[in-house]
Formats: C-alpha cells, sequence, structure tokens
C-alpha cells in the first residue's frame, strides 16, 4: 500500500508523532550502535585493535560531511523519501560490510562503512527537521514534540550499545549488527508514512551547504545556538572518561563508573519527561544561554562530590540540565531557521556537535592523566564562558539594534527567508 501524500501537516492526534517516535529511535538506535558493534567484530574475530579503532572510526568520522548532502533536504518534493531512502542506504551498506569482513580484505568494508556513515546525520538531524512539520503550530506543541525527540535521542543511545552487547553475547557481533540494519529498513518504511509536507520552494532559492554555514554564522540566534551546542557537547563528553577516572577518588570500585554513566542517561530521560509535560514558554535564545549556564553548573557539582552518593545525584542532575538544553537548542533550530534551509541547518548543527562530542571525549582522555579533576574543571570553565559570551552578544545587539535577529543575512529575494513554523517569524533584516 502507498503511503498517503495529501496528509495535512496538521493532522491531529497521537498518530504521526508516535510514528516520528518509532522511526527515530530504530534509525538512532542502529546510528549510536553501529561502531560498538563493528568494534565488538573485528576483536572477536581476532583482529587488531588498531582495525577495530580504524573501522568504528569509518562510521563516525563522515558524519562532519552530512551537511554537504542535506541540502536534498530542503529540495525535494518529498523529503520523507530521501530520509527513508538514507536510512535504507545505512542499513544495506553496514549489512553488506559486517557479510564482506570475514571474507575481503578490511578496505572494501572500511568504504562501505564510510558510506554508512556519511548517511547518519540525516537519521539524527536530518529526521529532527520533520519534527516541526508533524507537532503543528503552536510553542507549546512543538517544543512538547521536541522533548519527545530528545527521549529517542536517550533512548537509542542507551538501547543501542546494550543491544549490541547482549545480542553479541548471545549469538556475535555480526548478529548484533545486523539488527541494527533491519531496523533501519524498518524506519524506512515508518518514515514514508510519516505526515507529508510539501517543499518550502524552489530548488534555486535553496542556499548551498557553505552558504547555509555563513548564514548560521551572520545570525544572531542560530550562531548561539551553534557556539552553545558545541561547547556543550564537548563539556559534557568528558564525563564518561571521568566517571571511569574519579572512582578510586570517591572510594568505590571502578565499576561503579557505569552507575555514574546511567544515572546521566536516567536524568537525560528524565528530563525530556520533563520537557514533555512542561514545556518552557522563554525565548529559545534564551532558554539556551540559560539551560547551557545550568548544564556548566552541575559539571561543577560533579567535579566537587565529596561521596559516591552525592557523585550520583550531580550526574543525574547534569543529565537533566542537558536534555533541556537539547530541547532548547531544537526549539532555536526550529523558530530561528527558514524554511529553505531548516534541514541543512539542522543537519549542520548535528554534525558538528557530534563532532564536538568526539573531540572531547580525546581531550578528556588525554588530560585525565594530568589530574582527574582537569577535564570537568575545562569543561566547566569552558561551558561558562560560552554563556557569557552569548549573554554578552545578545545584550550588545539588543542594545545596538532594537529589532530581533532573523534567521539568514540578506540575500536576494529568492533566497530570503519564510515563516518558520510555530513562531510568527517572516523574513527581513538580518542580523549583522
Amino acid at each position: 500500500m502507498r503511503p498517503r501524500t495529501d496528509q495535512s501537516v496538521d493532522e491531529p492526534g497521537w498518530g504521526p508523532l508516535a510514528r516520528y517516535i518509532i522511526a527515530a529511535t530504530l534509525a538512532r538506535t542502529s546510528d549510536g550502535g553501529a561502531v560498538v558493534a563493528i568494534v565488538l567484530m573485528v576483536t572477536a574475530g581476532g583482529g587488531p585493535g588498531w582495525l577495530a579503532g580504524a573501522l568504528g572510526a569509518c562510521i563516525t568520522a563522515p558524519h562532519l560531511l552530512g551537511p554537504f548532502v542535506a541540502r536534498r533536504l530542503d529540495t525535494a518534493r518529498d523529503g520523507r523519501t530521501v530520509i527513508a531512502a538514507a536510512s535504507l542506504a545505512h542499513g544495506t551498506a553496514l549489512a553488506a560490510a559486517v557479510l564482506l569482513y570475514p571474507h575481503t580484505h578490511p578496505a572494501v568494508p572500511a568504504v562501505l562503512l564510510v558510506v554508512s556513515g556519511l548517511f547518519g546525520p540525516l537519521l539524527t538531524g536530518g529526521i529532527s527537521s520533520r519534527l516541526p512539520a508533524i507537532a503543528g503550530h503552536g510553542q507549546r506543541r512543538q517544543r512538547r514534540a521536541q522533548g519527545w525527540d530528545v527521549a529517542t535521542y536517550g533512548i537509542s543511545g542507551t538501547v543501542g550499545p546494550t543491544l549490541v552487547a547482549a545480542l553479541a553475547a548471545w549469538a556475535s557481533p555480526a548478529t548484533a549488527a545486523l539488527t541494527l540494519a533491519a531496523g533501519c529498513f524498518i524506519a524506512a518504511a515508518v518514515i514514508r508514512f510519516l505526515p507529508y509536507a510539501p517543499a518550502p520552494g524552489k530548488a534555486a532559492d535553496v542556499p548551498r551547504p557553505i552558504r547555509t554555514l555563513t548564514g548560521i554564522l551572520a545570525s544572531g540566534p542560530l550562531r548561539r545556538t551553534l557556539y552553545l551546542t558545541v561547547t556543550v557537547a564537548f563539556s559534557v563528553a568528558a564525563l564518561p572518561i571521568a566517571a571511569v577516572a574519579g572512582t578510586s577518588a570517591l572510594g568505590v570500585s571502578a565499576s561503579a563508573a557505569g552507575l555514574l554513566t546511567a544515572a546521566y542517561g536516567l536524568g537525560n530521560l528524565a528530563g525530556s519527561a520533563g520537557v514533555m509535560i512542561r514545556p518552557s514558554r522563554t525565548e529559545a535564545d534564551r532558554l539556551t544561554t540559560r539551560l547551557a549556564a545550568v548544564v556548566g553548573a552541575t559539571l561543577l557539582l560533579t567535579t566537587l562530590a565529596p561521596s559516591f552518593p552525592l557523585a550520583l545525584a550531580a550526574y543525574a542532575a547534569a543529565g537533566i540540565a542537558n536534555a533541556y538544553f537539547f530541547a532548547a537548542t531544537l526549539a532555536a533550530r526550529s523558530e530561528y531557521a527558514p524554511d529553505n534551509a531548516r534541514g541543512q541547518i539542522f543537519v549542520w548543527v548535528g554534525a558538528l556537535k557530534i563532532t564536538a562530542g568526539s573531540a572531547g571525549t580525546a581531550a578528556a582522555g588525554a588530560l585525565i592523566g594530568t589530574s582527574l579533576l582537569l577535564p570537568l574543571l575545562l569543561a566547566t570553565g569552558l561551558t561558562l564562558t560560552a554563556t557569557l559570551l552569548s549573554s554578552a552578544e545578545r545584550h550588545h545587539h539588543r542594545r545596538r539594534d532594537p529589532h530581533p535577529d532573523l534567521p539568514l543575512p540578506k540575500a536576494p529575494r529568492s533566497e530570503q527567508t519564510t515563516r518558520a513554523p510555530g513562531t510568527g517569524r517572516t523574513g527581513g533584516r538580518a542580523s549583522t
């Protein structure tokens, strides 16, 4: 049966959102668990550690190239087809790499994993770009739906690696990876049954990737959203490293680090539930700054916790704060992005966030040998500095120019912004 293409973007009820949650969770579980599956597959087969790391990087590194394939989201007549095709491609390339690994030179699965990773950003930020049309009009509905979106990230980030570990122990790592690929195929089918939303305009009106990035940097709210997102992602990536290294100072065994990271994950889910129950009405630009400051404060609490129970509470608080912050960044991307570049903006911010998270983990690992406190103290300092910069920048801009910041810098008429969903914004003079 062919999916309906005449559904209204304001379709009421839980149906469209439920389908979105299922599709997003399945696709993101595959994206998040694939690295673990590949590493386990190589090591279980007796492969060297460097090869396991290299093949894992083949999936994660291409995320940075995601913005250069994301323009299709904003030019396609039906964006659902683009995301469904990306999910199919991701799953197919992953499955092919797993099946060919024992029988070919490692370069062959490496190329396939690069292809798989290239479509990863369309399963994270790309899917999120569909949410404004699904949630319907009105700030409260939009932000409640964004709480659900944060929950799909939290669930997939927990379920993906756990599912891989369980299936690898019960059957084999290859079975686990193929299961993730099957989840992508199911997600693709569900994506095709999301509500249809027409293309925002002609392909000629959609900016190129670099033009979109310069537009983000020229727009006050989007620029602040970007550097706060990148800074917070870099900072919270230190938590798992600090959890492992800090157990001895807390007087517990190294295995207790899993409880700390679990507390963070549960806090993240609790925070997303809080956004669903009571969405904030604060302007998204201000909200991201305030919540980034809260994340910085909770990072400081994890550094100063004198006992294991207090450390558990601090990690849970950091998870809650980060969930609220993430939801606020989704709101900012949705409310300040112009329709003709929304998909690209979601993917640009998401790709740079993933890159920053990887860099944060690497930096924390390099610094932890110097001092147990140094990674989290650095993360706290960076986050609080970014919030001060954001607040000062917004205050300076509003004193100089009483008009609100608008999404993209002024361009030819064909590239000026249209109304963002649920915000009532229309294109006009851009910030500088």
